[in-house]
């Protein structure tokens, strides 16, 4: 790749470090902890969930000598591996010598782990980031197995969609009945319109499909070969209307024309590693029961969801589940739900066991509270269980029911905890 195209791009990209009015995220007390180690910390999220933000801040906090590269910039279409050590010479020409790199979008480079396990050997600091988690984890796995600390980043959470809306309150155990409004107000706008960072300062639908297109095209289709895009389509449409529903893999085989169940299969797989949907198993001790059991499924953002026909009016209990469901994978919680004679919508399993039932349903009513009660119950039984929690909108309260103690809780409250 030409030098001097090299260096423009060097100087095009080096602006101010941070913007002051970047909400701070969450995530970066986790990477912060890492600041004075040797590993090379590996950022992985959807496209546009503010990876460059957070980079940014980090570089800013931590490291403001360093060097930052963005990879998603179309005049790196010829760059390859062989190009890194003119780039470390550009680099070198323009800033001096650093130890600390950031590398943004860096999955787009074939073999880029190669010349950061050179800097990582070289006693250098590697922050890099992507938006496939397979892609990323397939390299590090062959050259950087063990020297790496992987972390994922997404939408706003509801508390930093309060960051955003500069919304505060003193505590959650002595909120006034205007505060509890006004909370509640404000987590019916994230429940419609999501936590992407760009798409709240806009308030434009356009942008939520362009990003949805974006990762359609860029980061499935193109990126795993697909022939035909109707098909995958169909299945993301499929998903966003069954959100917290099961899904069986030979009935939507069946509804797709696609010939195999193994391909839905790995068409989810691809939903997955672009951060776009993910599944959750039943839970079942037998690993293979588990993996041929029918699955349910979730979204990475309910803006994107509603944008793409996702009815929030029709089934917002559904809505609630999504969002319950984000908050726990963002914990990094090992996700299950339960089913035998009833439903409970998580189980959260720690080493061996199962720790924790959570039931979501909108309101409690006459007409579903023993069905919810039940489903919680069934599942504290089953895991040996002494309490378990029921995530409304609004009902807070407790209950002794079979001898297990049931914990209504509001779902924004328990988002803010």
């Amino acid at each position: 790749m030409n030098k001097e195209l090299l260096k423009q791009i060097l100087l095009e990209q080096h602006p101010p470090t941070r913007n002051p009015q970047d909400i701070p995220r969450e995530l970066r007390t986790t990477i912060h902890k890492y600041k004075e180690t040797p590993f090379i910390i590996i950022l992985s999220g959807i496209r546009r969930c503010g990876k460059s933000t957070l980079l940014h801040q980090i570089r800013s906090e931590d490291h403001p000598d360093s060097y930052y590269i963005n990879f998603d910039d179309e005049r790196f279409v010829n760059f390859t591996v062989e190009d890194f050590q003119t780039l470390y010479e550009c680099l070198l020409e323009l800033f001096g010598e650093k130890n600390t790199f950031f590398f943004d979008e860096i999955q787009n480079i074939k073999i880029w782990e190669r010349f950061v396990r050179r800097l990582h050997d070289n006693k250098k600091k590697v922050y890099v980031s992507g938006s496939n988690a397979s892609t990323l984890s397939r390299e590090l796995g062959t050259h950087l197995t063990g020297r790496n600390i992987p972390v994922s980043l997404y939408p706003f959470s509801f508390k930093e969609f309060l960051l955003f809306k500069k919304q505060s309150y003193d505590s959650l155990n002595v909120l006034t009945t205007e505060q509890k409004s006004k909370l509640k107000r404000y987590f019916n706008e994230y429940l419609k319109n999501g936590g992407f960072p760009e798409y709240l300062q806009t308030g434009k639908d356009e942008y939520l499909k362009t990003v949805y297109e974006n990762i359609l095209y860029r980061d499935i289709i193109t990126r795993y070969h697909i022939p035909q895009e109707k098909p995958i389509k169909e299945v993301v449409y499929y998903a966003v209307s069954n959100i917290g529903k099961e899904i069986s893999f030979n009935s939507l085989r069946k509804l797709t024309g696609l010939t195999s169940a193994t391909t839905i299969r790995e068409y989810f797989d691809y939903l997955e590693n672009s951060y776009l949907a993910f599944l959750v198993l039943k839970y079942n001790p037998s690993l293979k029961k588990q993996i041929y059991s029918n699955k349910k499924i979730y979204f990475i953002d309910t803006g994107i969801a509603r944008v793409l026909g996702f009815r929030t009016s029709d089934d917002i209990g559904r809505m609630l589940e999504n969002i319950v469901f984000l908050h726990l994978k963002k914990q990094n919680k090992e996700i299950y739900f339960h089913k035998e004679k009833y439903e409970c919508d998580f189980v959260i399993r720690e080493g061996s066991r199962i720790a924790e039932a959570i039931q979501v349903t909108y309101e409690i009513n006459d007409n579903n509270k023993e069905r919810e009660v039940n489903g919680l119950v069934e599942a504290l039984d089953t895991y040996k269980l002494n309490k378990g929690i029921v995530l409304t909108f609004d009902t807070e309260k407790e209950i002794i029911e079979q001898k297990k103690k049931i914990i209504f809780k509001p779902v924004w409250k328990w988002l803010l905890e």
